[in-house]
């Protein structure tokens, strides 16, 4: 499933196609392999790679939608019905799911604000080594990712934090574009 968009196109159109509307199939392990590789090449001062991945396949996704349904709950013991499948399906909407788990910490020459930056960048990276394959992808937060009770189920460290899980499938729906900034309310000239 190649997708040989030119890059200048790619970033003309670029938008985020909705998880609601993936489908199978997703990356194949090799493909995988190879937008994981793909992700990681960014801007990292200092080389120390201030980042990991957790790859949700198959059963895990569908154990883990149980858990944020538990830990919902707790939190909201009335949740509608709607809502307990969303919390159940949060993971299972599209074929698999990476986390991009933040390792920032103090260093001695990185400032930890720039190793964040780089687990932004790999996020994003991600979304355009999976759209290069002809697959669809979404950086999404959502609670999950600011929630200490959940971090231990989804693999993420004591110190480390989520920059974001990305959804990866396939999709034939047609993402209208949104509206976007107008340059000149965003951009300050100076010379």
């Amino acid at each position: 499933m190649g997708n040989d968009i030119k890059l200048i196109d790619y970033l003309r159109q670029r938008h985020s196609t909705p998880v609601a509307q993936y489908r199978e199939p997703g990356p194949s392990q090799d493909e995988l392999t190879e937008i994981l590789r793909f992700a990681s090449r960014v801007p990292d001062h200092g080389k120390i790679a201030p980042w990991r991945f957790i790859v949700y396949r198959g059963d895990s996704r569908v154990k883990l939608g149980e858990e944020f349904l538990r830990l919902s709950l707790e939190k909201t013991p009335d949740m509608t019905e709607a809502a307990q499948q969303a919390e159940l399906g949060r993971f299972t909407r599209a074929p698999l799911v990476v986390a991009v788990v933040s390792t920032a910490a103090p260093h001695a020459k990185i400032p930890e604000w720039e190793q964040v930056l780089s687990a932004g960048a790999l996020c994003l990276n991600m979304v355009m080594a999976c759209e290069a394959h002809g697959y669809v992808a979404n950086w999404r937060t959502e609670w999950i990712t600011y929630d200490a009770r959940v971090q231990s189920a989804l693999g993420i460290r004591e110190g480390e934090k989520a920059a974001g899980f990305i959804h990866i499938g396939s999709s034939d729906f047609n993402t209208p574009d949104r509206p976007r900034p107008e340059l000149a309310d965003i951009v300050s000239w100076v010379e």
